[in-house]
């Protein structure tokens, strides 16, 4: 992806997804500067960049948090979620300030006084009100369900995130998929059910908070598709900015009535060097996750963005087997493993060729 020069042409921004007219005007006449991966192709380069870095930072922010909440033991999966908010909004400002990026589309890079401490108008924020209560579930969900369950059945349960997209897209979009695409997902979910089907850790809890994050993760997305292309104008990094301004004040409350900054300050381990550098990863890594998710499923679409977190599954459960452990050997878990990546590649191969 390239950067984009600002109006003054002395600083440089950020790339953020396209508008709404802009992504209409692509489909009708073309865009140059933004070729597709080759002839007959359904995905441009932009869109395939931010599906390689979602699933990048995707893989390592689930070791990160998986590392925060068992293996040190912190306590309340809430106060990382707030302390990742925090840190989004910190790092959006200071860029704005900087005027490196932009938070709506055509904005000027010059900041008016009437919006400093906002940096997006009050009318704007209340129309991102329904994405910024979805983002607040989603992520309150997605940092539990981490506990819950051992790392490769999190990622293997997970991957049932798609049929939840689908029937969300067609509820809010009126969105379709062809024959190949739906037999694809169905594949991944037959895999899912077959490698969980002797799962020896079996946790309830576990698995119904896992389901539960399938759930809101496809609101959520749905829910950036049409609030984020159709009535807000923010581009990426202005929905970012709209979450965190929303869903921050809340979820401080939250945490604040539950006990959990109180738990957080009696946390043994909390000025450890390895959990500072532990939660401080996995701040960073949120940032640019979140930044992805809004640019792969602007540039594509929900369902791509599910694919992505199917695809690069493959990493995270090796690596969360050689770390964690946690899951046994069994044939069955291995040939419903082996299902779910076959559905996502042939999930991947239509969506290149367009089918």
């Amino acid at each position: 992806m390239s950067l984009k020069a600002s109006n003054s042409g002395k600083n440089l921004i950020l790339p953020v997804s396209d508008s709404p007219r802009d992504l209409e005007r692509e489909r009708l006449v073309g865009d140059d500067n933004d070729e597709k991966l080759f002839r007959g192709s359904a995905m441009t380069r932009r869109g395939a960049y931010a599906a390689i870095s979602y699933m990048a930072c995707a893989v390592l922010l689930v070791m990160f948090n998986k590392a925060a909440l068992s293996s040190y033991k912190f306590p309340s999966a809430n106060v990382i979620t707030l302390f990742q908010m925090i840190c989004s909004c910190g790092f959006l400002y200071a860029l704005r300030r900087w005027k490196m990026i932009s938070f709506t589309v055509g904005e000027s890079l010059t900041i008016s006084d009437d919006n400093i401490t906002t940096l997006v108008p009050l009318k704007t924020l209340k129309k991102t009100l329904p994405l910024a209560g979805a983002y607040l579930l989603y992520m309150l969900a997605s940092m539990e369900s981490v506990r819950g369950v051992n790392v490769p059945m999190y990622t293997t349960l997970r991957r049932t995130t798609v049929v939840f997209t689908m029937v969300m897209e067609y509820i809010l979009a009126g969105q379709r998929y062809t024959s190949p695409i739906v037999r694809s997902v169905g594949l991944i979910v037959l895999g899912a059910f077959i490698a969980g089907a002797r799962d020896l850790s079996f946790d309830a809890y576990g698995y119904a908070v896992v389901f539960l994050s399938n759930i809101t993760t496809a609101v959520y997305l749905a829910t950036i598709a049409r609030i984020g292309r159709k009535s807000s104008g923010l581009n990426s990094f202005g929905l970012m900015w709209c979450n965190g301004v929303i869903c921050g004040p809340a979820l401080l409350f939250l945490t604040f009535i539950r006990g959990d900054l109180k738990t957080t300050i009696d946390f043994p381990y909390l000025f450890s060097p390895g959990f500072m550098a532990v939660l401080l990863c996995s701040c960073i890594l949120a940032f640019f996750l979140n930044y992805s998710i809004f640019l792969n499923t602007t540039l594509n679409s929900a369902l791509t963005q599910t694919i992505c977190g199917n695809l690069k599954d493959f990493f995270t459960i090796g690596l969360g087997w050689m770390l964690f452990g946690g899951l046994p050997f069994d044939i069955l878990n291995i040939i419903g493993q082996f299902l779910g990546f076959l559905g996502s590649g042939l999930y991947a191969y239509y969506k290149l060729i367009g089918k």
